[in-house]
């Protein structure tokens, strides 16, 4: 116990001769720091009195102590996007996706541009409420897209929900008016609002009015929405029931629609695992 009370008595006194050595006696009389040479003291007058000398930080240390700030930052920062991906709502699959992995075609290439150039430019995208709607054949990656645009936001600190009408539909099973409206503010407080699939929703009285009222209270709010779509734009701008005539028309006045065309991915896929399988198991 003497022994460990003594050592760290002694470790005490060359931590202290370190930090006399580091700094020395300069110009003014001022303490200097021995490692970037910068002034430790400086003196100050108080309300006429007489000059006293008070300490402050040298220049290797100002930087340490901004270097601590940014780690903080910084830390905080990616906890900022963590919390935003987990109330995102957005689906495992396309929590990963990203345009740094978007595998690019002769097909594709314009999305990508498209989707690239929305998520660079999404502050003046956000300030004229320009929300987008990828439209067109099944698995011709109209979700993997919008999910590229999310995340890119997400990691650059803006907040985005991505969801489906169907997802929301069921969220929304047994809320009261008071539940319900906090659901609503959740969506409608996000930077971006991402839902996907449109018209997969069953078509009652009940849901249609829900799917109009969220994209309705998204265009009073002023902030923008992508939307993605089996149906094309022909079904689309030829609805005869006015129930959706309403909520196409509203989505037309909000998003620039962008049609995707060319095979099916997940078909493409199933057919190399079909031929990946059969060569294994026939050979």
């Amino acid at each position: 116990m003497i022994a460990e009370i003594t050592t760290n008595i002694l470790n005490g006194i060359k931590t202290t001769q370190k930090e006399e050595i580091n700094e020395y006696i300069g110009a003014e009389n001022l303490k200097y720091c021995g490692e970037c040479h910068t002034r430790k003291e400086r003196t100050v007058s108080f309300l006429g009195q007489e000059e006293r000398k008070v300490t402050i930080l040298c220049e290797c240390k100002t930087k340490e102590r901004e270097a601590k700030r940014e780690s903080i930052r910084k830390e905080e920062e990616m906890n900022n996007i963590k919390r935003a991906r987990i109330s995102s709502m957005m689906d495992e699959t396309f929590q990963t996706a990203t345009f740094e992995t978007f595998q690019q075609t002769d097909e594709n290439e314009k999305y990508y541009k498209t989707a690239l150039n929305y998520s660079k430019k999404f502050k003046s995208m956000y300030e004229n409420n320009q929300g987008l709607l990828f439209y067109g054949n099944v698995g011709t990656g109209k979700s993997h897209t919008a999910a590229c645009i999310a995340n890119y936001l997400l990691e650059n600190n803006r907040s985005v929900v991505m969801t489906s009408f169907v997802r929301i539909l069921q969220e929304l099973k047994g809320f009261d008016k008071g539940r319900e409206d906090m659901f609503f503010d959740k969506l409608n407080t996000a930077s971006l609002l991402i839902i996907d699939d449109l018209g997969a929703e069953r078509s009652t009285d009940y849901a249609l009015e829900k799917v109009y009222g969220i994209i309705d209270n998204r265009y009073r709010a002023k902030k923008p929405l992508i939307l993605t779509s089996n149906l094309t734009l022909k079904q689309m701008q030829e609805m005869n029931d006015i129930r959706y005539e309403r909520i196409y028309d509203r989505i037309f006045e909000m998003c620039y629609p962008v049609k995707f065309a060319g095979a099916s991915w997940r078909k493409r896929e199933a057919a190399h695992r079909f031929e990946t399988t059969k060569k294994a198991l026939e050979a």
